[in-house]
């Protein structure tokens, strides 16, 4: 069994598909637009063949900020490497993406930072 892909509801379709294909090198397929629902969503393909499926409606519009929430915590994305995960968790950083833990090793064995995409959604970089 695999996960076939993971749905974020998101306010600014373009500005985030533009923020994975940008640092994670995803590939956005063809929009698709529900006119009866007025809903759109890409399908982001990450080189592994893992899917990201980002989605916007307009009555879709509460985010709650900060804190955690009931639900999914965070994506991780495998990026191979310590030195990736520190390279790509500094450009996020100093291109303003907001970083919610430095690059450490954590208790269980992962080295990884959490930074936030423009919409906050947690990104935990490991390798």
């Amino acid at each position: 069994m695999k996960i076939e892909h993971i749905g974020l509801w998101v306010n600014d379709l373009e500005n985030m598909r533009k923020f994975y294909e940008t640092y994670f090198n995803a590939k956005a397929s063809e929009i698709y637009h529900n006119t009866k629902t007025g809903f759109h969503s890409y399908f982001l393909t990450f080189s592994d063949g893992a899917r990201l499926e980002i989605m916007q409606r307009e009555d879709v519009r509460h985010h709650l900020s900060g804190g955690e929430v009931l639900g999914f915590a965070h994506l991780a994305i495998s990026l191979g490497s310590k030195s990736r995960v520190d390279t790509l968790t500094y450009l996020l950083v100093d291109e303003g993406y907001e970083l919610l833990s430095p690059t450490r090793t954590t208790g269980d064995g992962y080295y990884e930072s959490v930074v936030a995409d423009p919409e906050g959604n947690r990104l935990e970089l490991t390798v």
